[in-house]
């Protein structure tokens, strides 16, 4: 079997909200972002994220973050794209890794049911930003 190759699916950036916290829990540090507004744009697809939408984060006891997202996007020609991923970030969530998936019903789209991705992304300062990536 051949190692995987990637393809450029769309870069995107997400105002960040903190909403809430749990400190010090039973599973760590919960913390619940906002994140139902930004955009996107690729080579197929772009569009903004459209609300609600959050991550719920659990800060775990060696520092690194589990990030637990579902975001909704909408394309520029109408479609509703649901994004889940899960992923974690390390140093502060400067450094995020993520495994987006997809669901939507419109025919333009698709075939982004059957993807699976792969994302690297920085958040600070209010906002995330990733790269999202097909896995080929």
């Amino acid at each position: 079997m051949s190692a995987p190759e990637l393809e450029h699916l769309f870069t995107l950036t997400a105002a960040t909200n903190l909403t809430g916290m749990i400190a010090n829990g039973p599973m760590g540090t919960r913390v619940i972002v906002d994140a139902s507004t930004g955009t996107f744009e690729g080579a197929r697809l772009k569009g903004t994220v459209s609300g609600p939408g959050g991550d719920w984060v659990t800060v775990r006891a060696d520092g690194s973050m589990q990030l637990d997202v579902r975001i909704l996007l909408k394309t520029d020609d109408g479609a509703d794209i649901l994004c889940e991923y899960k992923g974690i970030g390390l140093d502060g969530a400067t450094k995020i890794t993520t495994a987006p998936m997809f669901q939507t019903s419109h025919e333009n789209y698709t075939w982004l049911n059957s993807v699976v991705a792969i994302a690297r992304g920085t958040s600070g300062g209010g906002s995330v930003t990733y790269e999202v990536y097909e896995v080929k």
